[in-house]
């Protein structure tokens, strides 16, 4: 039976809060572009995340046979949400010179006599004379939309999997099919923007002329953002982001006081405005999407002569590393991360074991199935697997199931940023080729077969039977 109990992940930098609050640089990680120079692949790079290509990839020996692959990646690069934006932003953001949004519908099936749509896309403008003002970024972006370089890092995510899954395995097919392949967004349109540059970089330029499915769920219940009421998920997150005197996450915001002081002097943010202090989330957005597009940080020029007009690349460091921690104590160093995660997440974690499931047994004909997702989706999911090292999932953040097959038994690899994932709970350990009842065994233990169990862990306390 497999072990379901929560284990603590590694002691590193990120987690030691003296060196988080104390410390200066940002790990090593890289903040300020999307390339990885080619012999430090690998390391943690906030714009664009490591994944799985064909330089690092490891072929399993010839006694395994893939089977399936399910991969599940956070999108790329964008502009910042709206509500991350500075009231009064210095400089502009436009996006109509390189990009276009794409917008319309269009009958199915085509036929030569069909209507076709015109390709439309959008272009925001401000009116002279409209006499309100949009708070935040001016320009011509919409916030957020995946940039025109997050588009091409997309592009190479699918030519670097097509390199793997079809050009070293032999596993993809040369052109997109779909009974064998399918792909999945959320409700935000931005992991559709991703998915068409990934396609095209998977096939080939022949996908700009195809109609290709991207499934997606209904607003209120997708598994895959996820969507769904989970009022047990929510309590959850309240108690580990626990604000009360003498809480660890309450300590981590004290120490941080003075920071946060420094950049509200600058940004304008309200010192009393709560969203942006209850932890390091939109000062890490704001000030990561600038850098990772070679925008400077920000400034203020109102401000005194005697005090400091911009906002510090050091200052910029101690965000990531504040971010870094609290993604880390949010969904691993916390013991209630693993029922929330299987809680809020445990739909999506079942789907994959039924696709598993299914693919063993011959079943249903997809072999490669695609999840373009949000930090939100990816981090639950490593707290259900237990990552020894957690770190905040940033843009491309990818896991990668591969089921391989041999002497007619399943075993299971699990790739994150391209390497074998390494698990603290001893049930998965070291995930490569863990039997894959092993895996199944761990998952239906958490949330049932079938996702059976998660509707009751989603009901709050007093509503369980």
């Amino acid at each position: 039976m497999a072990d379901l109990g929560w284990y603590a992940p590694n002691a590193t930098l990120i987690t030691n809060l003296s060196q988080v609050i104390n410390g200066s640089g940002t790990f090593n990680f890289i903040f300020n572009t999307s390339q990885t120079p080619s012999n430090e692949y690998g390391t943690y790079n906030w714009c664009n995340m490591p994944h799985v290509r064909p330089e690092e990839y490891i072929v399993p020996s010839s006694d395994y046979k893939l089977q399936y692959v399910e991969i599940i990646h956070r999108h790329h690069k964008r502009t910042p949400y709206a509500a991350n934006s500075f009231p009064i932003e210095t400089y502009p953001w436009n996006c109509d010179d390189d990009e276009g949004l794409f917008y319309y519908a269009q009958p199915l099936p085509e036929t030569p006599s069909s209507n076709h749509s015109a390709n439309t896309y959008w272009d925001v403008f401000t009116s002279p004379i409209n006499p309100f003002q949009a708070a935040g970024f001016n320009g011509s972006c919409s916030f957020p939309q995946i940039t025109a370089s997050g588009l091409q890092d997309s592009r190479q995510h699918g030519i670097d999997l097509s390199g793997v899954y079809r050009s070293l395995l032999n596993f993809l097919p040369d052109t997109y099919d779909n009974t064998t392949t399918s792909f999945r967004v959320t409700n935000n349109v931005i992991t559709s923007q991703v998915s068409g540059m990934l396609i095209n970089g998977m096939f080939g330029p022949q996908t700009s002329t195809s109609n290709i499915p991207l499934l997606i769920q209904p607003p209120t219940i997708d598994s895959l953002e996820p969507t769904y009421s989970c009022p047990a998920a929510d309590a959850l997150a309240t108690q580990i982001r626990n604000t009360t005197a003498g809480s660890a996450w309450e300590e981590h915001l004290t120490d941080s006081a003075a920071l946060f002081a420094a950049l509200d002097r600058i940004s304008g943010v309200p010192p009393d405005d709560s969203d942006w202090h209850v932890s390091f989330d939109h000062y890490f957005d704001n000030l990561s999407a600038r850098l990772c597009h070679q925008k400077p940080l920000p400034c203020n020029s109102s401000l005194p002569g005697n005090e400091s007009q911009c906002i510090s690349q050091q200052q910029a460091d101690a965000v990531f590393r504040a971010g870094e921690y609290e993604y880390a104590y949010t969904w691993r160093l916390d013991p209630l991360s693993l029922p929330a995660a299987a809680a809020g997440y445990g739909v999506w974690m079942a789907e994959l074991a039924a696709n598993m499931r299914a693919a063993m047994a011959g079943e249903g004909g997809v072999k490669y199935r695609h999840n373009v997702a949000h930090d939100g989706s990816v981090s639950p999911l490593l707290a259900m697997l237990q990552l020894d090292d957690m770190v905040w999932p940033g843009m491309g953040a990818e896991v990668v199931f591969e089921i391989w097959e041999r002497g007619g038994e399943g075993f299971l690899r699990v790739l994150w940023g391209g390497k074998v994932l390494r698990s603290s709970s001893p049930s998965l350990g070291v995930m490569d080729m863990v039997p894959l009842d092993t895996f199944l065994g761990y998952v239906d233990g958490l949330v049932g077969k079938g996702g059976s169990k998660v509707v009751e862990l989603c009901k709050a306390d007093g509503e369980r039977s």
